[in-house]
């Protein structure tokens, strides 16, 4: 039975007492919910003990104004509604948090920066399936870890105290920040205490994803060769395997640090920096001088060495493609949306942030080198390999996702191939932000977060 949703009225608590509720008659038979016994309310971590009381003809719950403060409810909060009768417990929610980097409390209207406008859908869409949400940083969580300073919309922003959610969304966009003992303690306590589920819970390292997809011979396929970069003798044997290869920091985002070797001659090497401005190029007259000038990096930075690939491109700048998988509502994963991004010019990465363009695959394949007989199945193809990508992921590394940014790329010859796994992916990047319109990528993330939290 699908879990109803109800309007939540606040009452004076001069009128109802905090151990009291009144809930629609029809509702309570429904539900088989006992009038006037002991029952335990669940909202998040809170519980407290209640009696309820039948109203006929309504639709809806009361609830005093003492209650309401300590649970962080407002009236006319819409929630789903539940009743477990092997343990008595009357459960509101699903209460979802949003774990966020950072907040400006001196900007009330601009709250999370460039994400307010994204934290405002999904309280849109929270409203509009019953679930209540809010928005929270490492700072806000409490040292009892049952309760977390949380900033919710109502007629405005506002900051205050909420119990621990059922399902947190961990959109941390620093690796130091979700490394931070609060955090990590915070996640796991919440999990064992109150059953909470935590999704996206940690970021990806190029690395790890490769290795972890190499162990699947069904994925083996999409898979360009790549190495952890440990010593000279590595770089040569991809060097002389492949006329380009590509170093790529193994904690890098956004394109940043990506260094593309080229053979020039019969020993002579040319190294393509990603920089914001554009690509920067350097000779060296042998493979050995290259390697001395990236081995400085090494000391700091951990490198995946990565075989070149001969990716189609439009107008002489390359394409790639970004799927956004998420898992909907009955735990499967799904294709939200492929975009094709092209590099700006004088790039060679076709991120956003270095002046890349969007458009649908049909667009970016029409304008491309890709040959005709390999054009008709090119979206099917992309996202089939997405949804491969996004279960071998799911199956091989030990960790919780909800949504995964994957991207792909397609050679001339047709084929699909892997760049990226993206654990944090952007909700400002690929699909432009409408005042007061729900993206589907929004919808999708609360009917996951209700599937998993039994709402």
């Amino acid at each position: 039975m699908s879990t109803p949703k109800i309007d939540v009225q606040v009452i004076s608590s001069g009128i109802l007492s905090d151990d009291v509720l009144m809930l629609g008659e029809s509702l309570m038979k429904q539900w088989k919910i006992p009038a006037q016994q002991h029952l335990a309310l669940r909202f998040g971590s809170f519980r407290h003990s209640v009696s309820i009381v039948p109203v006929p003809r309504y639709e809806g719950l009361r609830i005093s104004q003492t209650l309401a403060r300590r649970m962080g409810i407002f009236t006319g909060t819409p929630l789903r509604i539940q009743y477990q009768t092997s343990n008595r417990t009357l459960s509101l929610g699903p209460l979802i948090g949003v774990l966020v980097s950072r907040d400006h409390p001196g900007q009330p209207d601009k709250p999370f920066g460039d994400i307010t406008m994204f934290c405002r859908e999904l309280t849109d869409a929270c409203r509009s399936q019953g679930a209540y949400v809010y928005f929270f940083t490492p700072n806000g969580i409490g040292s009892s870890l049952s309760s977390v300073e949380g900033w919710v919309y109502a007629k405005g922003w506002h900051k205050m105290t909420l119990p621990a959610p059922d399902v947190v969304n961990n959109r941390l966009t620093y690796r130091k920040l979700e490394n931070r003992p609060i955090v990590q303690q915070f996640m796991r306590e919440i999990k064992v205490r109150f059953g909470a589920h935590v999704f996206n819970e940690k970021f990806l390292d190029k690395s790890e994803v490769f290795d972890a997809l190499k162990k699947d011979g069904s994925l083996q396929r999409y898979l360009p060769e790549s190495h952890t970069l440990q010593n000279f003798a590595m770089l040569k044997s991809m060097c002389s395997k492949y006329s380009s290869v590509f170093l790529k920091p193994v904690r890098g985002s956004l394109g940043k640090g990506i260094i593309r070797l080229s053979r020039i001659g019969p020993d002579n090497w040319q190294a393509s920096y990603a920089t914001v401005g554009g690509t920067r190029r350097q000779s060296y007259s042998s493979l050995v001088k290259l390697f001395s000038t990236v081995s400085g990096k090494m000391k700091t930075v951990r490198y995946l060495v990565q075989q070149g690939l001969n990716l189609i491109e439009a107008g002489g700048r390359p394409v790639d493609y970004r799927a956004l998988t998420q898992k909907n509502s009955s735990g499967k994963w799904a294709i939200t949306s492929i975009v094709a991004r092209t590099a700006g010019s004088h790039h060679f990465v076709s991120n956003l942030a270095r002046g890349g363009t969007l458009s649908t695959v049909r667009e970016s394949v029409a304008k491309s080198n890709l040959p005709a007989q390999f054009r008709g199945d090119a979206s099917s193809r992309l996202s089939r390999a997405a949804l491969d990508i996004a279960r071998g992921v799911d199956n091989h590394i030990p960790a919780h996702f909800g949504e995964l940014g994957i991207d792909l790329a397609l050679d001339t010859a047709g084929r699909v191939w892997l760049l990226e796994v993206n654990s944090k992916p952007s909700k400002n990047d690929n699909t432009p932000l409408k005042e007061g319109k729900i993206r589907p990528s929004v919808r999708m993330l609360i009917q996951y977060a209700r599937y998993i939290s039994g709402f």
